[in-house]
């Protein structure tokens, strides 16, 4: 069993993953930008089962995406640390997100293997990530976005 560790900025919440990673993705769609309050979101994904939290309270926060799905995100109650969350997505549904800098020293031990809405990347962001795409292959817009996230 492959476990890692990893928590908040001030501690509270404790969290260990007990398996090998299913997927890591640079995210520069706008909610992680806005999610992280930064250029770009790191998500690393194991089954929901497989991410397990020991310490501390979460908050959470529930939005509706364009494509018409939803995304849940989880932060500390006393730091606001968001550590992970879910999207309603098929290909995700049974994964949580774990955020890439709150596992423990040495933090980015894993491989990142694609990066996705490259479209709304950071023009000085450049990775040695192979896999690139412009938005997603889960991206299918249905609804029009909210103008605070629009790209326009």
């Amino acid at each position: 069993m492959t476990m890692h560790e990893g928590g908040c900025a001030c501690g509270d919440v404790r969290y260990s993953t007990t398996t090998e990673v299913l997927r890591a993705v640079v995210c520069h769609c706008r909610y992680c930008q806005t999610r992280t309050g930064s250029a770009f979101g790191i998500s690393v994904y194991f089954d929901k089962a497989d991410v397990n939290v020991h310490t501390g309270e979460l908050s959470t926060y529930t939005y509706k995406t364009e494509s018409g799905g939803s995304g849940t995100t989880r932060f500390c109650k006393n730091c606001g640390t968001t550590l992970f969350w879910n999207i309603t997505h098929d290909m995700f549904k049974e994964w949580t997100g774990v955020a890439g800098g709150s596992f423990d020293p040495p933090t980015f031990w894993y491989d990142m293997q694609v990066e996705v809405f490259c479209r709304s990347s950071a023009p000085w962001v450049n990775t040695t990530i192979e896999e690139k795409h412009e938005t997603s292959r889960i991206y299918n817009p249905s609804i029009t976005e909210a103008e605070h996230l629009s790209l326009e």
